[in-house]
């Protein structure tokens, strides 16, 4: 399943720290610290595209490549603990020649709004993600989605079918799961959790960010710029951590929910996924696809991890070309 933001043998310090903070009574010097770093955060990575308003809520997205009706329309949706910003450092620049793309930031995570406990399905997410490409004119696009951002692209298809061209998932988290999350999300879940996100936002150091984004992109190295490009504090603030881990902990109920209507969907779906993945297991995820919906095609990937877009990017952009041509768009 997608990592969380903090490394494992921080989360083991994180839960027992908090306890002592708050035994100690330091809440209020600890909150007021968390409060002046989430500003500099802020400051530090504004909103990158604009915002439409979602049945009241905002839901922050940026357009980049061809003009509205003159290329097909590529929605890309990322996943836990992300944004945007994690397809405009490279990868999107790879796709503008040839699509009228639309990055979005998921409910409750990077400048977009939260549903409350609303957007812990991924259905509920795709609706309202759906809703607000809908505002700009998108009609049947070919929707991209990475780790989480997969299980909210099959929601997409599964609840708009009809209104989808086709899909590619990367690394998607797709099917329920034997096991328990780590250790950082059942803290979360528990009476612990506001304390320890308090202690992520006010103490932990951003180099702390860069050490678990290795952990991500492993066996691949991180690419240069890109901690500061995506804007690591943006995830550490703790209104991102509460969404974040409140929607993983659920997205297993969920996908236990929205498994059974796969194997109804005809529409292309193109699948990239990496061998060495150890956050979204390719079996349980996208071999299962593969085989249970005819329309599936999978490309392994024998060397990469969970980033393929990053580490095999050429191979992501021909999968979405391939999704393109077997959907018939121009």
């Amino acid at each position: 399943m997608p990592a969380g933001l903090i490394p494992s043998p921080l989360t083991v310090i994180l839960g027992l720290t908090a306890a002592l903070v708050l035994l100690a009574g330091c809440a209020a010097v600890i909150d007021a610290q968390a409060t002046r770093r989430e500003a500099r955060w802020e400051a530090a990575n504004p909103p990158a595209g604009r915002f439409v308003t979602v049945e009241g809520h905002q839901i922050h997205l940026r357009e980049m490549g061809q003009p509205a009706g003159s290329a097909p329309d590529l929605v890309l949706i990322h996943g836990a603990n992300g944004n945007l910003r994690d397809f405009t450092f490279d990868l999107t620049d790879r796709l503008k020649d040839d699509y009228r793309i639309i990055a979005l930031d998921r409910p409750g995570l990077g400048w977009s709004d939260s549903w409350g406990t609303a957007d812990g399905d991924p259905r509920v997410q795709a609706r309202i993600l759906r809703r607000a490409v809908a505002g700009l004119g998108v009609r049947q696009p070919i929707v991209l989605g990475h780790s989480y951002g997969g299980a909210v692209a099959m929601a997409w298809a599964l609840e708009a079918p009809q209104d989808t061209a086709a899909l590619v998932i990367v690394s998607g988290a797709t099917y329920p799961w034997e096991g328990a999350l780590g250790l950082w999300y059942r803290i979360n879940a528990g009476p612990l959790g506001s304390a320890a996100r308090h202690l992520l936002s006010a103490l932990v150091p951003e180099t702390a960010a860069r050490i678990t984004f290795r952990s991500v992109f492993d066996p691949h190295p991180l690419p240069d710029g890109y901690v500061d490009h995506f804007g690591a504090g943006l995830s550490m603030r703790r209104s991102s951590q509460a969404n974040n881990t409140r929607q993983v902990n659920a997205l297993n109920g969920f996908l236990r929910q929205m498994q059974p209507g796969y194997a109804d969907l005809s529409l292309p779906i193109e699948l990239v996924h990496g061998e060495q993945d150890t956050i979204v297991g390719l079996d349980i995820h996208s071999a299962r696809l593969e085989s249970e919906v005819a329309s599936a095609r999978l490309e392994r990937l024998p060397d990469a991890g969970h980033m393929p877009h990053h580490s095999h990017p050429d191979t992501v952009v021909a999968a979405v070309a391939r999704a393109r041509d077997r959907a018939g768009l121009r």
